[in-house]
């Protein structure tokens, strides 16, 4: 490939990435601590190094204590087709986690308020973790659970290439049983420090 090639290859690699819905959102930037530092580009918060940003990750249980877990599209550009517990994202400014939670809820699941009172915030971790070739996740995370006392679902299939529901409980103490699930990062972190 001569020179010229490759930079054609580079540019129009690039250009994907500026094309990417995801280059059209932002997303909080903060400290440790969670503290605010204003808003970055979402793109560029998942590209090279990464920049620290607010997240979330939303632990849906049913009545029977067993988790849904969702596997991602996969046209999602990280982690695409991992199992999560159950879904994740980030708020927008002036977006509190509840309210960021509830929308993609419903947006992701066709689980609206009324199937559940009990959404609440229980843990928030750090982590950074490296998706080969693709990008970077750099979160501080909170975890938020919710019971749905009407376990209807109305997936969008753009969102959600699966879903399954596994006991939480046996899932953690059998990981070697659910590997073949390959499941996110954040949601294996959240549910060891749950159990912790």
């Amino acid at each position: 490939m001569s020179s010229e090639d490759a930079a054609a290859t580079g540019d129009s690699a690039g250009q994907a990435d500026a094309d990417h819905e995801n280059a059209l959102q932002d997303v909080i930037a903060v400290d440790p601590e969670d503290a605010e530092r204003g808003t970055v580009n979402r793109l560029d918060a998942h590209t090279g190094d990464g920049i620290r940003h607010r997240a979330f990750t939303c632990l849906v249980y049913d009545t029977d204590g067993r988790i849904l877990l969702a596997q991602r599209a996969p046209t999602k550009r990280l982690w695409d087709a991992h199992w999560d517990g159950t879904v994740a994202s980030h708020p927008v400014e002036g977006q509190s986690q509840e309210d960021a939670t509830e929308q993609r809820l419903e947006e992701e699941l066709g689980i609206t308020p009324d199937q559940y009172d009990d959404l609440r915030v229980t843990d928030k971790f750090e982590y950074k973790r490296y998706y080969p070739n693709e990008g970077v996740e750099w979160e501080v995370c909170s975890v938020l659970k919710v019971t749905l006392d009407d376990a209807s679902l109305d997936p969008d299939e753009e969102e959600i290439g699966g879903m399954l529901w596994a006991d939480y409980e046996h899932l953690h103490e059998n990981p070697e049983l659910y590997r073949q699930l390959r499941l996110c990062p954040w949601f294996e972190i959240a549910m060891r420090r749950d159990f912790s």
